[in-house]
């Protein structure tokens, strides 16, 4: 089960509230700035909000997703060869975003690097553990092993930068396309352009955005220029290769590789809290630009700007 509908209402919400500050600029950049010190009324709005709102989503899907399948004992399931791992990737993505949030807003109330890496940086794993329960009590899926690996794998990016760098110099983003596939199966892969971002993996592209100054110190490259190495897939109107009713015989799935430039925008100077705020909220998304592809069979191919 793919959970990015979640991530991407979260960072819709504060990029509109960042957006909604901007007539108080001042006090909304004192109001963001990280304190100092632990400040105590900041750390509990942070863990009261937290556990607020994975309360609510969690209580929302039990009520109004999971409440349309049939439930069952609980089960494990093998997904870890469908849809080329694109959902996998799906997990590995959010698991890294949710960490990042947790760590920063905690850093945010002052709350040491510890204790950001032990309860802040798991906020992901923890949240897509719980979901990964329910679909172990639902007829429809299973708990899933691949998944938890997955999940596993997002925190771990996040945390062992932390550890050997006490930086993020290696971003995991995502940029998306239409494709004709959604038009064959829209009940799977969206109808329309919202539901495909989220459902459409033929469109998708995971990123490892790695910033060239962190590595190279005292080089005059730009401290927001990235190399960025993507993985994506197509041809893929069903989770696995076997058709369903036959009616999807005829599938040309393939992986694509991609390498790109792009942009750290977290590293882009600026005073203003309320537009830091906004560049690492929008910092998920990889920035169009020149890419070369790879894939068997198109085999190397420049794109003048890819999404």
């Amino acid at each position: 089960m793919v959970i990015n509908r979640y991530l991407l209402l979260l960072f819709s919400c504060c990029v509109t509230l960042c957006v909604n500050a901007q007539p108080t600029q001042s006090k909304f950049d004192i109001f963001l700035k990280p304190s100092d010190s632990l400040n105590t009324s900041r750390r509990n709005a942070v863990v009261i909000t937290e556990a607020s709102l994975a309360s609510l989503t969690l209580i929302g899907l039990n009520q109004l997703w999971y409440a349309d399948f049939e439930r069952s004992k609980f089960k494990t399931i093998n997904d870890a060869d469908e849809w080329l791992q694109m959902d996998k990737l799906g997990h590995v993505f959010s698991s890294y975003q949710l960490g990042r949030v947790g760590a920063n807003t905690l850093n945010w109330a002052g709350v040491g690097k510890k204790d950001q890496l032990i309860y802040g940086a798991t906020l992901g794993f923890g949240f897509l553990t719980a979901v990964e329960i329910f679909d172990g009590y639902s007829q429809e899926w299973g708990f899933s092993w691949s998944d938890m690996a997955a999940n596993a794998t997002g925190t771990g990016l996040y945390v062992g930068q932390e550890l050997l760098w006490d930086e993020q110099r290696i971003a995991l983003k995502y940029s998306f396309h239409q494709t004709h596939f959604a038009n064959q199966r829209p009940d799977k892969l969206g109808d329309g352009f919202l539901e495909e971002v989220l459902k459409d993996y033929n469109g998708q592209t995971y990123w490892l955005s790695a910033n060239v100054r962190s590595f190279f110190k005292n080089s005059k490259i730009p401290k927001w220029f990235n190399v960025a190495f993507g993985y994506g897939a197509e041809g893929m109107l069903t989770a696995r290769t076997e058709s369903v009713d036959n009616l999807y015989i005829s599938q040309n799935r393939r992986r694509q590789f991609y390498l790109s430039f792009d942009v750290d925008l977290s590293r882009i100077k600026t005073k203003s809290r309320v537009l830091r705020t906004v560049f690492d909220v929008l910092n998920i998304i990889k920035v169009p630009a020149p890419t070369i592809s790879f894939d068997r069979e198109n085999g190397t191919k420049l794109h003048y700007i890819y999404f």
